[in-house]
């Protein structure tokens, strides 16, 4: 919005030139994103307490589990608004708002979130421990999903090619099966970062160091001398998605200022959900899928871990993990909840690191 209301007047006054680059204007968003998260938040954790809106510890079979999470009953959830609102007037501040993939990321964000939400609303307000049906939630998530796909198929300037790291020449034209890529990439996104939301910080923190690296790697593919230098995927306009990952790491970090252990607030599917769905899609416009399950290793060991425990007890009997998702398992094992959490961190710094080092080997 500032974009289009103040760059037009660089005549007038050449300070207005600021406006023009994307440096600025995503620092200035990332910025922005922090703070009204902090501004938000304490009015939006007061009014979930009043509403008696908090988090309530099944007793899961693993009793040992139920105990270690117990401090966190009556925690308030559905923080996710939070994360919502900060990207969603963030980035309409310093977006270009006649980008046609910030408008689709934006879409996504508010699509998610409001599957997100109303789960969060069935489990919290109507007292309904399971929420959506996993084929209600399922469904929202494709019919973004199926939209998005069918949309960016269509599209001219979007390639239908799978790139791979540490392969110049290592190219696939999906075709028609581009669409149901796209569709699992952002499912899967989006339910991985929902699955490793269980401890405080954790998913939030490791989305933070994603944004950042996509939001650079975002910035590098819109620019044409750049993307030949590297042998990446041009792709005009894409560097305002750079402004929106900065929207995204700014917001996910002014949440964690509150879910920071011990949290006084959650996300819940509320925050997972659109913030798991946005990576995806960032990853599916700028040809960095694959890069994707390096960079965001931490999400993809968690979602793994669940389906190889789920398979391994459901054909043979046995359970691989303590407990599933991961961070579960290393409780279980007496590990401090601040130390999994931080060095999953750091895990995650480590593997966003070595995914933009790889960038020169593509």
């Amino acid at each position: 919005m500032l974009y289009h209301l103040l760059y037009p007047l660089r005549d007038l006054w050449f300070g207005f030139n600021v406006f023009k680059y994307i440096t600025f204007r995503a620092a200035m968003a990332s910025i922005t994103a922090f703070l009204l998260s902090i501004v938000i938040a304490p009015f939006i954790i007061k009014k979930l307490l009043h509403l008696k809106v908090g988090e309530s510890p099944r007793k899961a079979h693993v009793e040992d589990l139920y105990k270690l999470h117990k401090h966190k009953e009556g925690t308030p959830t559905m923080g996710g608004v939070i994360i919502i609102l900060s990207i969603l007037l963030s980035t309409l501040l310093w977006g270009r708002l006649d980008n046609r993939f910030i408008i689709l990321c934006l879409i996504s964000v508010l699509w998610l979130g409001i599957v997100g939400f109303i789960d969060d609303y069935i489990k919290l307000i109507k007292l309904k421990s399971s929420g959506l049906s996993a084929a209600a939630k399922f469904t929202g998530q494709l019919v973004l999903g199926i939209a998005i796909a069918v949309y960016l198929y269509f599209d001219p300037q979007v390639s239908t090619y799978l790139y791979a790291p540490f392969f110049k020449h290592a190219l696939v034209n999906l075709g028609v099966l581009y669409i149901l890529f796209v569709i699992a990439v952002i499912i899967g996104t989006s339910n991985a970062v929902n699955l490793t939301d269980g401890l405080d910080g954790l998913a939030v923190g490791c989305v933070t160091f994603i944004a950042l690296t996509y939001g650079i790697i975002s910035y590098l593919t819109s620019h044409m001398k750049i993307s030949g230098y590297l042998n990446i995927y041009y792709l005009s306009g894409s560097s305002e998605l750079t402004v929106f990952c900065a929207c995204l790491a700014g917001s996910a970090l002014g949440f964690l200022w509150f879910n920071s252990y011990p949290a006084t607030i959650f996300m819940g599917d509320t925050g997972s959900l659109p913030l798991g769905g946005a990576i995806g899609l960032v990853s599916v416009l700028i040809k960095k899928e694959i890069l994707l399950l390096i960079v965001g290793g931490i999400f993809v060991a968690e979602a793994l871990s669940v389906i190889i425990q789920v398979i391994s007890f459901r054909f043979f009997g046995r359970r691989v993990f303590l407990m599933a998702p991961l961070h579960h398992h290393f409780q279980l094992l007496g590990w401090p909840e601040s130390k999994i959490i931080i060095r999953f961190w750091i895990v995650a710094i480590i593997l966003a690191l070595f995914g933009l080092a790889t960038l020169k080997l593509m």
